[in-house]
């Protein structure tokens, strides 16, 4: 007598059943070694810069009494654990670590690293896409407010968008940074001054100062959104040229910024940044003459004025330190071709 069809489905259905049972506890072996594994190179790691640490401690004492036979052998050294600092920040993008206090506060101790490449191209992938599409539509929204919808509430939803939008770009972007990617020095605090200002702006209530700089805040905002649209069209083909000739990360992000890497076809971008900054800086006059006026009570205006003038130093001296580096290095090599 032939078994029921649904005594046959059911065979089928837990012999599969033990089958996943039995891949799972592979699964869960394997990540315990996994989990050893890490703990073990993330020990190794710090051995070895405690270690690396004091033999460059030791070096330096030593440059000072050596003759020029081991000061060239002492420069080779120092070069060499130069290099595997570098190393180290690579392994360590692959191995969990403690999160930095920002993350700490935002997520707690979570452990944001990614372990695959695929997984962190796909999510580094993801943020280039969030802020270009939030870019349009910052860039749509201040249109609209300037020329079509003159109300607090817009203006309001305007700024809280603008607040939502830097809060969550640093969050995105610490995590990032504890998967690989190189992001550093002012352009990383740069969003959370920016983040500070937006939520200013969200508390100035409706006013005669308000309105006399209402006008003037959305059309840089325009202006701002038009430029970081541009940065991210060019600089996004020219990150893409250079990782596939191996001279970037494959990490490295967009910035709204310029940095070293864009000189080569992005310097016609020097122009619009420069406009933007010095818009800031005029940004930060008006408010500073609006600040000083007699009927002037908000404490807003005098923290923009001071916000304004911070990003516009940030940017035009980061700025600038690139491009006096650039010409110092280009004329270091016309010297020794010389």
């Amino acid at each position: 007598m032939s078994k029921p069809k649904f005594q046959t489905e059911w065979e089928e259905i837990d012999e599969e059943y033990q089958q996943l049972q039995e891949t799972h506890k592979i699964y869960r072996q394997k990540l315990e070694e996994l989990t050893n594994l890490q703990t073990t190179c993330s020990s190794a790691i710090s051995k070895q810069r405690k270690c690396l640490k004091d033999l460059r401690y030791s070096l330096t004492k030593c440059s000072k009494t050596c003759d020029e036979k081991e000061l060239e052998l002492i420069t080779e050294i120092k070069s060499q654990i130069k290099e595997k600092a570098s190393v180290f920040f690579d392994m360590e993008a692959y191995l969990p670590k403690r999160n930095g206090l920002y993350l700490n506060l935002v997520l707690g101790n979570v452990n944001v690293t990614l372990l695959s490449n695929q997984a962190k191209f796909a999510y580094k992938d993801e943020y280039e896409k969030f802020k270009l599409y939030m870019t349009i539509i910052l860039m749509l929204g201040a249109i609209t407010c300037l020329f079509f919808l003159n109300y607090r509430v817009t203006d309001e939803i305007f700024n809280f968008l603008l607040v939502w939008y830097y809060c969550t770009l640093t969050i995105r972007e610490s995590i990032l940074m504890s998967n690989g990617s190189r992001i550093k020095g002012w352009w990383v605090s740069h969003h959370y001054v920016s983040t500070f200002l937006s939520g200013v702006m969200l508390t100035w209530p409706e006013g005669p100062m308000y309105q006399m700089f209402r006008s003037q805040f959305l059309a840089f905002s325009i202006y701002q959104s038009f430029v970081q649209f541009l940065q991210y069209y060019y600089q996004s083909g020219c990150l893409y040229r250079l990782r596939t000739l191996g001279e970037r990360n494959q990490l490295d992000l967009t910035v709204e910024g310029f940095q070293s890497w864009m000189w080569r076809g992005l310097t016609f971008l020097l122009p619009f940044l420069f406009f933007g900054h010095f818009w800031q800086l005029y940004n930060s006059v008006t408010l500073f003459r609006l600040g000083g006026r007699e009927d002037c009570k908000e404490w807003q205006v005098f923290m923009l004025a001071l916000t304004f003038l911070v990003l516009f130093l940030g940017n035009s001296l980061t700025t600038l330190k690139v491009v006096h580096q650039k010409f110092q290095k280009n004329h270091e090599e016309l010297q020794k071709n010389d």
